[in-house]
Formats: structure tokens, C-alpha cells, sequence
């Protein structure tokens, strides 16, 4: 059975999560840096990112760029998932699944660049 392409998956990943941030900001809010300034702009933002990077992903002639975006915004991702650590101290389930959302930011900055450069 083969994999979806990155692509495919990528579209999925940011587009569901796009949705999610503008029909349940509150989720999110928490994780947006307080130097950030108002946490509801940037989550709200960012899920229309998510789903402007989704639908770029999802169509051949915007592929390409949706991979950049992808990637871009994936990367701008990490000030979040680092103040995750912040907030999670004293809590092992918080701290946990800042653990191990930290690292998959990598593998799928690096399958965006793979879609951006043409080679998936």
C-alpha cells in the first residue's frame, strides 16, 4: 500500500487544523506567546493561513507555492510550541505532548520543502 503523497497529507494536517483554530480560537489561544501580543488575532490568522497553505497544497499549478507556505508556516510555528513548554511546567501530561509536538515540526517543515521544491 503506498503512502499519500506529502502533498496529500500536508493539505489534511494544515486545512483541518486551519478549520479547527477558526471555529475554536479559545483552543488555541493558550499557546500564543503573551509578546505576541492578542492571542485571538493570531490564531484566527493563523487558521486562515493553514487554510490558504491547504488549499495551495491541494491544486498542481499552486503546489509548489502551497509547499513554501506550508513551509514557512510551519516554521513560524515554533515560537507556539516552544511557550508550550512555558505553560506546561508542573503539568507531565502538558509537558509530555509539548515533548513530542516539538519535534514533528521538523519531518513536516521538511516534507513541505520537499513539495515546494518539486520533488514530491
Amino acid at each position: 500500500m503506498r503512502l499519500p503523497a506529502p502533498a496529500t497529507w500536508l493539505a489534511a494536517a494544515l486545512g483541518g487544523s486551519g478549520v479547527l483554530h477558526l471555529v475554536r480560537p479559545r483552543t488555541f489561544e493558550w499557546l500564543v506567546p503573551p509578546e505576541l501580543g492578542d492571542a485571538r488575532a493570531w490564531v484566527l490568522g493563523s487558521g486562515v493561513a493553514e487554510v490558504a497553505a491547504a488549499a495551495l497544497l491541494s491544486a498542481a499549478p499552486t503546489r509548489r507555492a502551497g509547499g513554501w507556505a506550508a513551509a514557512g508556516l510551519l516554521a513560524s510555528f515554533v515560537p507556539a510550541h516552544l511557550h508550550q513548554f512555558r505553560v506546561a511546567r508542573g503539568n507531565p501530561a502538558a509537558t509530555a505532548v509539548a515533548v513530542l509536538r516539538l519535534p514533528m515540526q521538523a519531518p513536516m517543515i521538511a516534507a513541505a520543502l520537499r513539495v515546494a521544491r518539486g520533488q514530491a
